[in-house]
């Protein structure tokens, strides 16, 4: 089995995940054929991961002609410096530059206390304009057309940005101003923002003291919501070190193998870095490829 998992299907991943998502990054056909089957024949799944996807955040960009109409946040904009990411509070929940897949882990855990799904990234017009932001290319252009579509909003105050997206106008303007404060020493008080070589690559390194904290400070503002999405799935097929898929009660079904996404991920919903469903995905082909060689190799020989 190698149908490539759930985490192309919004419905299947509902199943796992609260609250639910509106988005999947993922291929579409990843949508669980490989599961089904293998279930039909009394295969077990192993669900108890940390996550049960991998995660990136999304803004809807539905208003773009193709595509799934979500725009993943994986690198180019939530680590630079000038941009903070808020709940419903207005409040940081989360060291921005961390990855794609922790930020969204963090919009999970914080949405448990204050409404994250949607966060709001929130920065002012220079930083759009050497950056860029999601979907906006940046340079100096007109960004009316993302205005129009709701892709962006914009305000001449940070109390009037607030007042547009629904989140509290005093959290956000303290947030904001907390933000400005960390980017003249350097130091992010609240979450560590840049203090990590993984941050720093991702930030801007002719920009100090702190490649990824700079001041959102001049008019307009605009502010991006963001969703999770999945990548891919984490939980899957159970299966030994071989590629056997594993039936309900742990013994080997004969003749069935998993691997790729359609097995349980043996990272159980971490992410230590990018190409994790790869490695295992080619490792464990292998492997299975190895026993089926194997397993008629002594069959012949019977």
């Amino acid at each position: 089995m190698a149908t490539g998992g759930i985490g192309g299907s919004v419905e299947r991943m509902n199943e796992y995940v609260r609250p639910p998502l509106r988005h999947a990054l993922a291929v579409a056909g990843a949508d669980g054929d490989g599961m089904r089957v293998a279930r039909a024949a009394g295969a077990g799944i192993e669900d108890d991961h940390a996550q049960p996807a991998f995660w990136s955040p999304v803004s809807e960009t539905a208003w773009l002609s193709g595509g799934r109409g979500a725009y993943p946040h994986l690198a180019l904009d939530r680590a630079k410096p000038g941009l903070i990411a808020v709940d419903a509070l207005g409040r940081r929940f989360v060291d921005e530059a961390v990855s794609y897949h922790d930020f969204v882990a963090g919009m999970h855990r914080a949405h448990k206390i204050a409404p994250a799904i949607p966060a709001w990234l929130i920065c002012d017009r220079a930083f759009i304009e050497k950056y860029g932001l999601g979907r906006v290319p940046p340079g100096r252009r007109s960004l009316r057309r993302y205005v129009a579509s709701g892709y962006l909003v914009e305000a001449d105050t940070i109390e009037a940005l607030a007042a547009r997206i629904e989140v509290d106008g005093a959290g956000l303007a303290d947030s904001v101003a907390r933000n400005n404060r960390f980017a003249m020493t350097g130091i992010d008080e609240d979450f560590g923002k840049g203090s990590t070589d993984f941050d720093r690559h991702n930030g801007d390194s002719a920009h100090g003291p702190n490649p990824c904290l700079g001041p959102i400070a001049a008019p307009p503002f605009y502010a991006m919501a963001v969703y999770p999405s999945t990548l891919g799935s984490s939980i899957g097929l159970r299966a030994d070190a071989d590629g056997r898929v594993l039936a309900t009660n742990g013994e080997p079904i004969s003749g069935l193998y998993a691997c790729g996404n359609d097995m349980a991920s043996i990272m159980r919903g971490h992410y230590p870095g990018p190409g994790i469903t790869l490695g295992p995905g080619m490792v464990f082909a292998y492997r299975a490829a190895m026993a089926i060689k194997d397993s008629a190799a002594s069959k012949t020989a019977r």
